[in-house]
């Protein structure tokens, strides 16, 4: 080609960084970029109905796949606001999301123009950079250096905005950059002095915890994780939201730790005498930023990417600036020739068993099939139903936070949530991007029905694409966790709480796609099967106890605590 648009400069650009997937939503400032798009046979576009579902898609496209995901915001002005919610996500999430954003002519700048906003200045605070398009000569660069810093870690999403007069300039190839995939490095330990410093702590440990988080997850850590897990006799707590950073199948799996976690992997975090905090900021979500989460006599070893999350929250005796994987395999290495402790096998065999009773334990809460039907069996039904291979993504509220530790994960990775952001509507787009990321495994959305509410215009979208996902909507007809809130600590004085929904399983009728109800507990297992199986984009509409609320912040309303 010699003479090239910009749009199609950013077409080669994307094809060059290897992108085989587009999310977007069409408008006037990109048109010069989707009508490159039409040509670009290696490169599928995904048309979505909101921006920010559309976020969501690239955001769990880019977790499961291990690679960027792109969103292609058509529209300057609304189309890039739209994107706001989704960024914000991504970036509390890590996530490496490439957002490219239509935007304003050049010559129209500071003029109070139609749909003007400083695009530049909004999207500062959510991303990890933010980029504005200052040359057509400048897209191979700009490109590449989005994905560049998307893809280094710590990783996050990215915005360029793409003015559009730039858009429709044409230059001779020749005067282009290099369309060339952008190098990420990515491996990262420590020297070797200290690496043999934190290995004589483990060694020496009679009662050693991981603590894994995304750190290992992200990085595809697992074998070295349990290699060394393994070595040392050590169970395997995860932070909130990676509950899936090692097979559920593992001896020593022990769930999710902290005040969102399972009692057995959280009391493991206070009888420890040393922890190695791998991949994780030993955040809110893991502790509250409580001291009395993590045992406060325990040596801790904390490894982290970033080097400001270092003994951030907790004081460490050892902190190393590397990635779980590598560090991971360094410490195996160093751990050669040193005995293990001879305490060690009898920590790992005391919390075997108690992992063993709190899964008989659930089990057993949960009951049979009974009307009006709990959540408990709900989550029961899909350890017993879903199959190995299901990936899940969820929302925020309370029925979904209570999901989180209850799934099997079976093949990482395996659980995709809001983690930090904690928003609601994330995750039936969420799961159509990460089944795209991951065609050939089973995926399942949870989320409650006012999350549904906002999001289930994508139905359209699943349809269109064949994007055979399983949404379970657990139906409560109510914001669950506020109506809690109204119940538990201000006298149930509720407004605003309750939600008249249509039903869920007509609406994925009229869109195309295959409907389901549960009103039974009895029928519950066949229904969610029977969705698995269907071969089509499923929506099944579950209804549970209205009144099986519960308040996951109580701590926030102590003031009102009777």
């Amino acid at each position: 080609m010699k003479n090239m648009t910009g749009g199609q400069a950013v077409v080669a650009a994307l094809g060059a960084q290897g992108t085989d997937h587009v999310f977007g939503l069409i408008g006037s400032a990109g048109m010069e970029i989707f009508d490159a798009l039409y040509d670009a046979r290696d490169i599928r576009f995904i048309g979505v109905r909101d921006e920010r579902t559309g976020v969501h898609m690239a955001d769990g496209y880019a977790r499961a796949s291990g690679q960027a995901g792109v969103f292609l915001a058509g529209q300057n002005g609304p189309g890039a606001t739209n994107l706001v919610t989704g960024l914000a996500q991504a970036h509390a999430a890590y996530s490496p999301v490439v957002a490219l954003g239509g935007s304003l002519s050049s010559a129209h700048i500071y003029r109070d123009a139609f749909q003007e906003v400083d695009q530049q200045s909004l999207f500062k605070p959510i991303t990890k950079k933010t980029y504005t398009l200052t040359q057509t000569a400048r897209i191979p660069e700009m490109v590449g250096e989005a994905f560049r810093t998307a893809l280094s870690p710590r990783r996050g999403p990215v915005m360029l905005n793409l003015p559009r007069d730039l858009l429709a300039d044409s230059l001779d190839a020749s005067a282009y950059g290099a369309f060339e995939r952008a190098q990420v490095f990515d491996t990262l330990t420590a020297p070797r002095a200290v690496l043999e410093q934190a290995a004589q702590m483990l060694a020496q440990a009679e009662r050693p915890l991981i603590i894994a988080g995304g750190g290992v997850k992200n990085a595809r850590s697992q074998r070295a994780v349990l290699e060394l897990a393994e070595r040392l006799n050590a169970p395997i707590a995860m932070s909130p939201g990676h509950g899936d950073a090692i097979s559920c199948q593992h001896p020593l799996y022990a769930g999710q730790v902290g005040p969102r976690g399972n009692a057995v992997a959280s009391d493991l975090a206070k009888q420890a005498d040393v922890i190695l905090a791998l991949g994780t900021r030993l955040g809110f979500n893991t502790t509250f930023y409580q001291r009395d989460s993590l045992n406060p006599a325990a040596k801790l070893i904390q490894v982290e990417i970033e080097p400001t999350a270092l003994g951030r929250f907790f004081p460490v005796h050892v902190g190393i600036l590397g990635d779980a994987d590598t560090v991971a395999q360094d410490l195996v290495a160093a751990l050669q020739g040193l005995p293990a402790h001879p305490g060690t096998a009898a920590w790992a065999a005391r919390f075997a068993e108690q992992r063993r009773a709190l899964l008989q334990q659930r089990d057993e809460a949960a009951g049979a099939a009974a009307d009006p039907l709990q959540p408990a069996y709900l989550f029961k039904t899909l350890r017993e139903v879903a199959p190995d291979d299901a990936i899940y993504t969820m929302d925020a509220g309370t029925l979904c936070l209570q999901a989180t530790d209850q799934m099997r994960y079976a093949q990482t990775p395996a659980l995709f949530t809001p983690l930090d952001f904690g928003l609601v509507g994330f995750s039936y787009a969420c799961g159509l991007g990460a089944k795209l990321a991951q065609p050939g495994r089973t995926v399942i959305s949870l989320m409650g029905d006012g999350g549904f509410g906002m999001a289930c215009s994508e139905i359209g979208t699943a349809v269109a694409n064949g994007i055979n996902t399983v949404c379970l909507v657990m139906n409560n007809g109510c914001w669950g966790a506020e109506k809690a809130y109204q119940r538990d600590f201000f006298d149930q004085r509720y407004l605003g709480a309750d939600v008249p929904n249509p039903p869920y399983d007509k609406l994925a009728e009229l869109w195309g796609a295959q409907g389901f109800r549960v009103d039974r507990a009895a029928d519950l297992a066949r229904t969610v099967d029977a969705a698995i199986r269907c071969g089509r984009p499923a929506v099944v509409d579950i209804q549970v106890d209205p009144n099986a609320l519960y308040s996951f912040r109580r701590d926030s309303f102590k003031n009102r605590a009777k």
